[in-house]
């Protein structure tokens, strides 16, 4: 390596992680609620029909993986450890439910009385927040993120081993 950071983020650009951390960390807490609060037993039903196996397991692995993997983005904590189990899950995701139905999140169907109905939706939104989890590890969590109080330092400009080594370098 040639220098062990990159260029300095300006006061500006370091705050950049800041709504990608809130959409993101959100997106995954949400996803996962509402398989606890639908019932995980339905969530383990749509995994048996789409032939995963171990469906229950399967079934916990991704709630834990979305709630607690959304809470460490959230917060900007332990993003880059939580950002490759994040990313299997959207991968699995797009590969076995949403690649079928093409590109786009959104499939205008029709317009009734009722309102706008809606196809189902295409692997776009998994590779925005695959773009997103990427972003953050490259870039770091920015200002405001727990590692940042918990080490006194921005992970903003850091590469990603540089981040888990400073976080040994502090314990």
């Amino acid at each position: 390596m040639i220098g062990a950071r990159r260029s300095t983020p300006s006061e500006f650009e370091q705050w950049a992680a800041i709504p990608l951390r809130l959409i993101v960390g959100y997106g995954f807490l949400a996803h996962g609620y509402a398989k606890v609060v639908n019932g995980p037993d339905h969530f383990f039903a749509i995994l048996h029909a789409l032939g995963v196996p171990a469906p229950q397991l399967m079934g916990w692995a991704t709630i834990l993986i979305e709630l607690f993997g959304g809470l460490a983005v959230l917060a900007g904590t332990f993003v880059v450890l939580a950002s490759l189990p994040m990313a299997v899950t959207l991968m699995v995701a797009m590969f076995t439910v949403h690649l079928p139905y093409g590109f786009s999140s959104i499939k205008l169907q029709a317009v009734t009385a009722t309102g706008a109905q809606f196809g189902q939706p295409g692997y776009e939104v998994d590779l925005l927040y695959l773009a997103c989890l990427a972003a953050l590890v490259l870039g770091g969590s920015g200002p405001l993120a727990v590692d940042a109080l918990l080490t006194g330092k921005s992970t903003a400009g850091l590469l990603p081993e540089q981040i888990v080594k400073n976080r040994h370098d502090t314990h």
